[in-house]
């Protein structure tokens, strides 16, 4: 009789289940190496180890996800919080005034700025009117989603005033109305990684769409 190799060995196994029913006590004389070095130890042991390892290795993968999911809850109480802020906010400074507060007191980001393009007429000249390049208004046009990375090449960094020189991240929003876009909010850090090119941007984008509908109402509101 030719001798079977491995593979027929598994699928044999595989294709007749039964076979340890009918030769139950081969599970006990049958030895195999520790998983982790060692003694050697019966088949049944050694399926048990592994079922154990298993299970380990679910419960720490399920820990992630509820780690995930209570870290998920957080952020969407503080977007709602600010949604339910802006909502309630009936002017211009109103609506700055909350979008800084709660993006530094709530989501800890150091450094807000916000930058229009067009001056509407019944609000004083203010920091969020300032010039901006037309290179960085065609930027944000074409901004499909918000921007997280450096601030190398952007010009962005000069809006976070005296902090400038030690911002070394930075996200990117484009504000939109009417398809148009009228503006965008840049957040910076210190801390290089705090936005960076593959994190996930979902909140920054209903942040973005948020302060665009604020802004486009207490701004209209003053024509």
């Amino acid at each position: 009789m030719s001798a079977m190799f491995p593979d027929e060995i598994a699928d044999y196994l595989k294709n007749n289940p039964g076979f340890f029913e009918q030769y139950a006590d081969l599970m006990a004389q049958i030895f195999v190496p520790h998983p982790h070095g060692g003694r050697a130890v019966s088949l049944a042991e050694r399926q048990m180890l592994t079922l154990r390892e298993k299970n380990r290795a679910s419960e720490s993968k399920l820990a992630e996800l509820i780690a995930f999911g209570e870290e998920n809850d957080r952020i969407s109480e503080k977007v709602h919080r600010l949604a339910v802020g802006l909502i309630a906010a009936e002017t211009f400074q109103a609506v700055i005034h909350l979008l800084n507060f709660h993006l530094r007191d709530d989501f800890s980001v150091p450094h807000v700025a916000l930058r229009l393009w067009d001056k509407p007429a019944g609000i004083e000249d203010l920091p969020e009117f300032a010039a901006v390049s037309e290179e960085l208004q065609v930027f944000a046009e074409t901004l499909a989603r918000p921007y997280c990375g450096s601030t190398a090449g952007f010009g962005t960094a000069s809006w976070f005033g005296e902090a400038a020189s030690h911002i070394r991240s930075q996200a990117l929003i484009a504000l939109r109305n009417g398809g148009g876009t009228i503006g965008m909010v840049a957040l910076g850090s210190e801390e290089n990684q705090r936005f960076y090119a593959d994190m996930g941007t979902l909140y920054l984008e209903r942040i973005g769409e948020m302060v665009s509908a604020a802004l486009a109402r207490v701004t209209k509101s003053t024509l």
